[in-house]
């Protein structure tokens, strides 16, 4: 048990706690912007719907922006080290959330509005698409045996923590500011904090050492000269089949926050500050369902419990249309708290799971890779084409889109059922 709650390990744990929460923190303030204030401050007069289609899509540009930083942090990961690629890609992140706090809007520069805001959610991207494989590699390879799952999900409760901050602070300024204020001005101020959350990752991450996993492959043969080619031509079942097991996480956490706060503010019909707050509660349970998949993880298996998840995931589709869609925001909370419960499942134990696929040679490129080609997938369409199937269907075929990401994931851990190469 020393070995588990020594203070190196304690410093470890926490620079992956800390800075995946800062790195989330940004890219949902961005995610809660965009479905509340960006539709009409970015983009031309139109109908609600179109401007918030719009604004969805600057939403999917970092999605897009994610494999490319996988691929350009995944590299100097693998060659000279997991600590200062970390490093590098929370102050790519930081410097692009902060600078969107000084964008100027549609109203008072035209095309040029969308268009700055679009290379800086690609920066966001880029920055977030070398941050989780490192973060989850930090913990996993520090792990003592049979904790491997338990040190996973240490940095994916940056996302719920990152999240609580992000809407917790949005709903702050929207209790406090009269409207006005609000899509004036207060809209920045949670982008400007953004600086201050990200010198405390640094401090935390510059006070780490290198993971020993990654001295041991240095030790025993000189580092990729590309590590994304080679993880690519070695290893293309795993990383197709890690790209379609994380699918699920992705959709059902953004159907359940910008998609869901996106339409229960227009369509229909609530209040910012109490769609917030429903939110906020139910966030709570994505924590929790990370805590236990964790922990059932190690007493099984990661591939498991994601396969687990990946069925809860069905079901929770299957029911969405008559829960979101009957009216009483009591049961909007209960849907969502189911949601983000069950994500938890799909996506607590990927630090453990995706790591395990690539040898410690390829394991950044590789894993991060997997991750945010699968973000693509998952994520970066999922609000625009629930927003599409909303305007046409209802919630329902929105419901059908989220159980079909499930199933998408159940073929790629079938696809890596004898993978491993930890």
């Amino acid at each position: 048990m020393t070995t588990v709650t020594n203070a190196s390990t304690r410093r470890v744990l926490t620079a992956s706690l800390v800075g995946t929460a800062v790195e989330f923190y940004d890219f949902y303030i961005y995610a809660t912007a965009a479905a509340l204030v960006f539709p009409t401050l970015f983009f031309p007069n139109s109908s609600p719907s179109a401007q918030l289609l719009q604004s969805y899509a600057t939403f999917a540009v970092a999605f897009f922006a994610r494999p490319v930083g996988a691929a350009v942090f995944g590299h100097f990961g693998d060659r000279i080290g997991r600590k200062s690629t970390l490093v590098a890609s929370l102050m790519t992140m930081g410097v692009s959330t902060l600078l969107i706090a000084f964008l100027p809007t549609y109203a008072m520069a035209g095309w040029l509005a969308p268009a700055l805001l679009c290379l800086l959610r690609f920066g966001q991207g880029f920055g977030l698409g070398g941050e989780w494989g490192g973060a989850a590699l930090l913990a996993v390879e520090n792990a003592p045996p049979g904790w491997r799952a338990r040190f996973g999900m240490v940095p994916q409760l940056g996302a719920p923590i990152g999240f609580i901050f992000a809407n917790g602070l949005f709903l702050i300024l929207g209790l406090m500011l009269p409207t006005e204020a609000f899509e004036t001005w207060g809209w920045r101020l949670p982008f400007l904090a953004s600086a201050i959350l990200v010198g405390l990752g640094l401090w935390v991450r510059l006070k780490i050492g290198e993971t020993p996993a990654f001295e041991k492959a240095l030790s025993e043969a000189p580092p990729s000269h590309v590590p994304m080619a080679e993880a690519i031509i070695r290893h293309p079942g795993a990383l197709i089949g890690g790209t379609f097991a994380v699918v699920a996480c992705f959709a059902i956490f953004y159907l359940s926050t910008a998609f869901a706060l996106g339409y229960g503010t227009t369509q229909m019909g609530y209040s910012r500050e109490a769609f917030l707050a429903v939110q906020l509660g139910a966030i709570l349970f994505l924590a929790a369902g990370i805590l236990v998949a964790g922990w059932w993880s190690d007493k099984t298996s990661p591939r498991r419990v994601l396969a687990a998840g990946c069925v809860a995931t069905v079901v929770v589709g299957a029911v969405m249309g008559a829960m979101m869609g009957a009216g009483s925001l009591l049961l909007i909370w209960v849907w969502l708290s189911l949601a983000l419960f069950a994500m938890g499942f799909v996506y607590g134990p990927l630090g453990a799971y995706l790591p395990d696929l690539f040898p410690a040679r390829v394991r950044y490129t590789g894993a991060s890779l997997a991750f945010n080609l699968g973000g693509i997938l998952g994520g970066g369409l999922a609000p625009i084409a629930a927003q599409a199937l909303a305007v046409q269907g209802g919630l329902t075929p929105v419901g059908g889109y989220l159980a079909a990401a499930a199933v998408i994931s159940l073929v790629g851990l079938a696809l890596n059922r004898r993978q491993t190469a930890a």
